[in-house]
């Protein structure tokens, strides 16, 4: 049953929730406050965004489908309601996930905020004209419209085009031996060849010594001649002749990454191609006439290329009519809430796609504070996912503001000190996956320390530890040191840096502070003889599609299973028979993903249960066969955990399933949807891919954050892995926040001391304690102050 009421009654003051079963949730009945900041936590996979995101926001957002129009409601059976007996008392929701998907090319600080909108505005009525010029609406201050983008680069500040060195790296090699690397493989590679041949041209000598006007005409050439290609008979092939177009080197290239609806191949031939600014608009992205508008002295791109601290600064000296003071007052309390969260480094040009999950994600959140909104059910997802902890009771004001202006703030967190700022603390455990899905607490924060069965009270309530080494891990010395630098990119400025090998390093600074660029410089000033292993959080795939069993190569030992029982075997059905990725085992009606995209009119599309098949991915005939009882589509069901007792016997299995247990997985199931992992979770994905084939030759692992998203509880086992690796010769760098995971490395580098201009230096470098004695340092404070801050006292 679904409660299509639930309307919030006027004496009432929680939501109600009864029955609900989603995912691994056992029947949980839990009473939530409304008008409070409510924090959902537990080890990952213990269900608690099930019952946040699955369950309430979901019952919120079925509720609104039904109230709108009947186009929509005929799409909630497709969509699917959350598995729950009744909630009462919810009100109207808004999320704010960390969403997997990347925002495109064209969005940035600016559109995500809406505040280019108000910047716009302001240079359309208060802009300073050159004498005679018409005034132009704000659309013409946008590059991604037609009135504003610049006619030479369409708005995007860049132009693309590439050189003979990029096209032909091995100028040795003959165009029959493949000297233009940029051309296609395959069939379409050698149709260029061969149409080239029949054109006359030399295919088969060096490149360098073919003459420069037909080097040039090879590769630059927009002519596209058509000739009979008569191709090269090969064995057991006759192969009769045919027209064939030519197309330059440099012409494939730019149409392939303009064009192409493949990632892969707009990515290789983005390899081929180099970036300068455009001649016309110099990198301002607009019209001429838009870019010779200015206020203040700058032009509309020079205001947005500024970081938002120093474009406050701009606003608030400059002086006009009503209309300027109107316009600028409300762009600078627009701005407020993205400096109050930590975020004024950025620049409102900056481009979406490089940002991290958290900052977008704030940049949400200060959005959301301005909105006006009241008595509606915020449902976050890890907001300090990414946030220094100078910068988190920045957050923890902006939830309680959220909150004093008559909204609930239900919150999916696992810091402690949000944890502690919170009213209510909903527990969910104790364990992951079918260990987990009850609530063990539903109160305030202080009565947890009452509970015995809850992980999380230990990291609230314990003393705690005292800076130093982890327990059996005293502080390592390196084995050797990797020189960086001078390194100047982005808010780095000649800065050198020491990085020791052999034992385990934090990169710490505020957001903002150049952490990410200083180890993008460590990767590639690493020498040759190491080998170097990047773990970050991008999504494993972006489709459902995409899965644990595929990514870590353990799905093709179980198709071999599969094919070699009795049953398949007397079929003729070979390995491919159970893959759901190329036709013949599959279900044609999904075509193997076991959903299928259900578009929604203004809305984001979602996935949905494949009808034909409901969910199970393959066909019937295909689901006859059994592995000691269960179908191919059931072993994709099994949980980690599960799934190493069932294949503990099959040596290529039982490796991959231990190591994702070994990295704290055991609660994901095989065919998970990797639409439906957290970074986090992916990055301990690919950890474990990498920690299965260990080699012994020395390596360099650099992890982006490994603890976002982690329970503390987690998080303990993560460090074991990372410690396991230093311990057998090999070296780990994470950038980092958490103080418990920097306090137990045995070497921190600080950045900062601020973000934007104010960082991009080396604060302090050394062992933990000299950091923690450092002045100066925005990390040092909460070094010193030990691993867990202040407990709660229960």
């Amino acid at each position: 049953m679904h409660s299509s009421s639930g309307a919030p009654g006027p004496t009432d003051p929680y939501v109600r929730v009864r029955g609900a079963s989603e995912h691994n949730l056992r029947n949980v009945d839990v009473d939530i406050p409304r008008d409070a900041l409510v924090v959902f936590t537990g080890v990952s996979g213990s269900g608690k965004s099930s019952l946040a995101f699955g369950t309430v926001y979901a019952e919120a957002q079925r509720r609104y489908f039904e109230s709108v129009a009947p186009y929509a409601r005929r799409l909630i059976h497709q969509v699917g309601a959350p598995a729950v007996g009744e909630i009462s008392g919810l009100p109207p929701a808004v999320s704010l996930e960390q969403r997997r998907s990347s925002p495109t090319s064209r969005s940035s600080v600016g559109t995500v905020t809406t505040l280019s909108n108000s910047l716009r505005m302001l240079f359309s009525r208060a802009g300073d004209y050159p004498v005679g010029a018409e005034r132009l609406d704000s659309d013409a201050f946008s590059p991604n419209t037609v009135a504003g983008a610049c006619p030479e680069c369409q708005g995007m500040g860049l132009v693309h085009d590439t050189r003979e060195e990029l096209l032909v790296p091995d100028p040795s090699l003959s165009i029959r031996e493949g000297a233009i690397a940029a051309w296609p493989g395959a069939w379409q590679g050698k149709n260029l060849r061969d149409v080239l041949d029949a054109l006359g041209y030399a295919v088969d000598r060096p490149w360098h010594t073919l003459d420069r006007k037909d080097r040039d005409w090879i590769l630059f050439t927009e002519e596209q001649p058509v000739v009979t290609v008569h191709p090269v008979r090969e064995a057991g092939r006759i192969q009769r002749p045919y027209q064939g177009t030519y197309t330059s080197a440099r012409r494939y290239v730019l149409h392939t990454f303009a064009d192409s609806k493949s990632t892969t191949l707009r990515a290789r031939a983005e390899r081929f191609l180099s970036s300068s600014p455009c001649p016309v608009c110099h990198g301002g992205r607009l019209r001429p006439e838009s870019l010779a508008v200015t206020f203040s002295g700058r032009t509309i791109a020079g205001l947005a290329g500024l970081p938002l601290t120093e474009l406050v600064g701009v606003l608030g000296a400059a002086h006009g009519d009503e209309t300027t003071r109107v316009l600028t007052n409300d762009l600078l309390a627009r701005i407020d809430p993205v400096l109050e969260l930590g975020l004024g480094y950025l620049s409102l040009d900056r481009a979406a796609p490089t940002l991290s999950s958290g900052e977008l994600q704030r940049l949400r959140l200060a959005t959301q504070l301005r909105s006006g909104l009241f008595g509606v059910v915020y449902v976050l997802d890890e907001p300090s996912a990414g946030l220094h902890p100078a910068d988190t009771q920045a957050l923890l004001k902006v939830l309680t503001r959220l909150r004093a202006a008559g909204n609930s703030v239900f919150v999916v967190e696992h810091h402690r000190e949000v944890m502690r700022g919170a009213d209510w603390i909903v527990d969910v455990g104790p364990g992951a996956g079918e260990h987990g899905g009850r609530v063990l607490h539903s109160g305030p924060p202080r009565q947890l320390a009452q509970v015995e069965e809850s992980v999380t009270r230990r990291f609230l309530f314990a003393p705690a530890p005292a800076l130093g080494p982890v327990p059996g891990h005293p502080v390592r010395k390196p084995s050797g040191w990797l020189h960086i630098g001078p390194v100047t990119r982005h808010n780095l400025r000649s800065v050198r840096a020491r990085v020791p090998l052999g034992v385990l390093t934090a990169i710490t600074g505020v957001s903002g502070s150049g952490k990410s660029t200083l180890v993008a410089a460590i990767t590639a000033d690493l020498p040759g003889a190491d080998r170097l292993v990047t773990v970050d959080q991008k999504p494993i795939g972006r489709t459902p599609r995409s899965n644990l069993a595929t990514y870590t190569g353990l799905f093709d030992a179980v198709r071999r299973l599969f094919a070699a029982t009795e049953e398949a075997v007397a079929r003729g059905y070979r390995a491919g028979r159970f893959s759901f990725n190329v036709a013949g085992g599959r279900c044609e009606a999904c075509q193997g993903e076991g959903f299928i995209s259900v578009e929604l009119l203004f809305l984001p599309s979602t996935y949905a249960p494949c009808p034909h098949c409901r969910g199970a991915r393959y066909n019937p005939q295909t689901l006859e066969v059994r592995y000691r009882g269960l179908t191919i589509s059931e072993v994709l069901d099994l949980s980690v955990e599960s799934a190493a007792g069932f294949f503990a016997d099959v040596p290529p299995a039982a490796r991959a399933l231990n190591t994702l247990l070994e990295v704290g997985l055991g609660h994901l199931r095989l065919g998970q949807p990797a639409t439906e992992l957290s970074g986090g979770e992916a990055q301990r994905i690919k950890l474990a891919s990498e920690l299965q084939r260990l080699r012994r030759d020395h390596t360099l692992y650099v992890l982006d954050e490994p603890t976002t998203g982690l329970h503390p509880a987690d998080v303990e086992v993560l460090m074991r892995q990372l410690n396991g690796l230093v311990d057998a010769g090999h070296s780990v760098v994470i950038v980092e926040h958490d103080m418990d995971v920097v306090a137990g490395a045995d070497w921190v580098i600080d950045l900062g001391p601020g973000g934007g201009d104010a960082g991009g230096r080396i604060v302090a470098a050394g062992t933990p304690e000299r950091v923690a004695a450092t002045a100066g340092s925005r990390t040092a404070p909460y070094l010193a102050a030990g691993r867990r801050g202040n407990p709660i006292a229960p």
